[in-house]
């Protein structure tokens, strides 16, 4: 793979990453505030909806840097290693940790899509929920596949 497609990929990573850290430091607090002075009813489930977004941030992020430690190892000529399963089984994790998170803030998405008379907020959370879910199998099968290949390749070193 040339060095410029991972390098496409590895701007992608952090512009992905700027753009989450940045919801997180003024989009919900400025989203928190705003419903504290107009609503008194809706903060009582905002605060939960936001304490898990935050919570889901941090698996997130480490599936960030796994991703760029993975594109390092490609341009290392080193994918076909065990820390790249690693770097995918974090991925992995990682996914189905957000997955779980926003299973269990679901209920916050119920009721304030229920207050505000907007079925979308639903609609939101079983989004990131299945996307994550997307990844977290995606991984999977390219951490097997990756094993695989490597033990193919261990077998193919051993006979010549």
């Amino acid at each position: 793979m040339k060095l410029g497609s991972t390098n496409f990929l590895r701007v992608v990573v952090y512009f992905i990453g700027v753009a989450v850290l940045a919801l997180c430091i003024f989009a919900l607090p400025s989203i928190a505030t705003e419903a504290k002075r107009s609503q008194t009813d809706m903060v009582s489930f905002l605060y939960p909806l936001f304490i898990g977004m935050y919570v889901a941030a941090i698996p997130f992020f480490i599936a960030l840097y796994q991703a760029l430690k993975l594109l390092s190892y490609i341009d290392k000529d080193d994918a076909f290693s065990h820390s790249s399963v690693k770097a995918l089984r974090m991925i992995k994790f990682c996914a189905a940790t957000i997955s779980v998170v926003y299973i269990f803030v679901m209920p916050f998405f119920y009721f304030v899509g229920q207050m505000e008379d907007a079925p979308g907020v639903i609609v939101i959370g079983m989004i990131i929920v299945f996307a994550s879910l997307v990844i977290a199998v995606f991984a999977a099968v390219l951490q097997k596949l990756l094993k695989s290949a490597i033990e193919i390749k261990s077998e193919n070193d051993l006979t010549v």
